[in-house]
């Protein structure tokens, strides 16, 4: 099951990372941008096992136009029987407004055989800003409301509105290196999802980088026997293109 896992996922890392970015569009250019990355996975929580990941992600800026997509899969086999089964894709766009604020829309699936929100999916518009944009330190919010729908593990089903926050921080120490912070938080009557990912970034050679890792998702009600928080470390070798 992995095996075949491993190639279908991938997760967009291109709007934070610093090696991943193309220059600002203007007026009349447009940019693409892409990264993808294969590593080893260690993971505690619903699973305790070794793995790996697969990511990859595409992002288009055109004028004020930002899209950004991305995939992911992370799994593992022991003695040919699956352990851990995860898939997640999302597509966020955003337009930009005068000075340091935009309005964005989100999109976002996700599937965890082995966690106690065996699946969700969440769909968002909100309004964001730049706190800071600068050469080598980017730092955004934004805030807004959405609907959810989730099948959890016991086999019931929740469906409302949230509120979704995010948080998305860069920091570009050297020519060769980075760190990105990007925290989400999609918050309902039902459930409260949180989701951060911490990633240090360094050029190996060329377009490659070894990227560090650290991921906590956590869900705030689950069925009994599930646990809450999942986190993964990896380290990763990234190809940006």
């Amino acid at each position: 099951m992995f095996r075949k896992g491993m190639f279908v996922g991938a997760i967009l890392l291109i709007a934070s990372s610093p090696f991943a970015q193309s220059p600002p569009a203007t007026e009349e250019e447009s940019s693409w941008s892409g990264a993808a990355s294969l590593g080893y996975l260690s993971t505690s929580g619903n699973t305790e096992t070794t793995s790996y990941n697969t990511t990859m992600g595409v992002g288009y800026a055109k004028n004020d136009w930002k899209h950004a997509f991305n995939v992911s899969s992370n799994g593992a086999d022991a003695s040919e029987i699956s352990t851990a089964e995860a898939y997640q894709a999302g597509w966020k766009l955003e337009y930009s407004l005068a000075e340091k604020n935009f309005v964005f829309g989100t999109v976002d699936w996700r599937k965890d055989r082995f966690s106690g929100v065996d699946q969700q999916l969440t769909e968002a518009v909100g309004y964001g800003h730049r706190l800071i944009d600068t050469p080598k330190h980017l730092l955004s919010v934004g805030l807004g409301v959405g609907h959810r729908s989730a099948d959890l593990a016991d086999g019931t089903t929740e469906s409302g509105v949230i509120g979704r926050g995010n948080v998305n921080y860069s920091w570009i120490f050297s020519e060769t290196a980075g760190f990105d912070q990007n925290i989400i938080v999609e918050s309902g009557s039902d459930n409260t999802y949180i989701e951060s990912i911490s990633a240090v970034r360094a050029r190996l050679l060329g377009n490659f980088a070894l990227v560090l890792s650290y991921t906590i998702k956590q869900n705030s009600d689950v069925p009994i026997g599930s646990e809450k928080t999942d986190r993964l470390s990896a380290v990763s070798i990234e190809y940006a293109f």
